[in-house]
C-alpha cells in the first residue's frame, strides 16, 4: 500500500518512528503535528485503542481491508488473537525481506517485491501480501543482485544489529530462510496487540 503521506509527519503523529531516517526527526519533535501537537491529550478508550491499531498497520504499511482480514484469520484460529494476528503479518514475504536485512524500510522492501526482484524458493514472487511457510527460501534475482540497493544489503548497511531467531538471514548472499514460525516476544514491533484485538472486538 503506498502511503504519500510524509513519513516524518506520519510517526509524529503516531509516536513512533517508522523508519530509521524518521528518528531523528521524531526525537526532535516527539509530539503529533500540527498547531496544537503539544497540547493533545488522549481522552478515550476508543482513541487508545484505534492509535494502537493505527501503530500496528502502519509498521507493516497494510491496507484497513488487509489488516481486518487477518484479524478474522486470527480471530478463528488456535491460541492468542493479538500474537497469531502479529505472526501473520511477520510473515508477509515484504516483512521477512525487511527483517532479513535486504531492504532499509518496509516501503522500500514492499517496493522490491512488487518490482519482482524476490525470489521465494527460486520462482519470482511479485505480492508483498505473499504469506511465507517454515523452510522456504527468499532471495534475490540473479539479474537483480547488481544494484545499488542490493549491493548495500550485501554489504550489510540495512541488517540488524540483533538476528531474528525465526530467521537464517545470509546478507553477503542475499538470502533467507524461514526457519519456524515467530513468537511474539521476537518480533520487534511497537504495538500492544490486544488493544488491537479490543478495537476490532467492540
Amino acid at each position: 500500500m503506498n502511503h504519500p503521506r510524509p513519513k516524518a509527519r506520519l510517526s509524529r503523529a503516531l509516536g513512533i518512528p517508522l523508519t530509521r531516517k524518521c528518528v531523528r526527526y521524531f526525537e526532535r519533535r516527539p509530539y503529533p503535528p500540527g498547531v496544537h501537537g503539544r497540547s493533545r491529550r488522549t481522552t478515550s478508550d476508543y482513541q487508545v485503542r484505534l492509535l494502537e491499531k493505527q501503530r500496528l498497520r502502519h509498521q507493516y504499511n497494510v491496507s484497513e481491508a488487509q489488516l481486518r482480514r487477518l484479524f478474522d484469520e486470527a480471530a478463528r484460529g488456535a491460541g492468542k488473537t493479538g500474537e497469531t494476528l502479529v505472526a501473520l503479518l511477520e510473515r508477509r514475504l515484504d516483512a521477512v525481506v525487511l527483517r532479513a536485512g535486504l531492504a532499509r524500510s518496509i516501503y522500500q522492501a514492499r517496493q522490491l517485491v512488487a518490482h519482482g526482484h524476490i525470489t521465494v524458493d527460486g520462482r519470482k514472487v511479485d505480492r508483498p501480501s505473499y504469506r511465507l511457510r517454515p523452510g522456504q527460501v527468499v532471495g534475490v534475482r540473479e539479474r537483480s543482485r547488481a544494484l545499488p540497493p542490493f549491493q548495500l544489503a550485501a554489504a550489510g548497511a540495512h541488517a540488524d544489529a540483533q538476528p531474528r531467531p525465526y530467521l537464517s538471514a545470509q546478507p553477503a548472499e542475499l538470502r533467507a530462510t524461514l526457519v519456524r514460525e515467530p513468537a511474539r516476544h521476537e518480533v520487534p514491533v511497537v504495538c500492544d496487540e490486544q488493544l488491537v484485538v479490543e478495537f476490532y472486538s467492540r
